[in-house]
C-alpha cells in the first residue's frame, strides 16, 4: 500500500507551484536567462492547468 501511496504522492508537485508563482528572492542575482527561464515555466504552467480544467470540464458535459 505504501508503495502506491507514493506513486500518487502530489506534494513535491505542489510545492513546485508554489515556488514558481512566489515573488523573487532580492539577494538572489539574477540574469535574462534565468529571468526568461521563469517566466517560459509559468506560461506553461497555467497553459498546461487551463487545459486540464477544459479536459475535465469536456468529459463532465458529455
Amino acid at each position: 500500500m505504501s508503495r502506491l501511496k507514493e506513486q500518487f504522492k502530489l506534494s513535491e508537485a505542489f510545492g513546485y507551484f508554489l515556488r514558481v508563482f512566489r515573488k523573487p528572492d532580492p539577494n538572489k542575482p539574477t540574469n535574462f536567462n534565468i529571468r526568461t527561464m521563469h517566466v517560459i515555466n509559468k506560461i506553461s504552467i497555467v497553459m498546461f492547468l487551463i487545459c486540464l480544467i477544459v479536459m475535465i470540464y469536456r468529459a463532465f458535459t458529455r
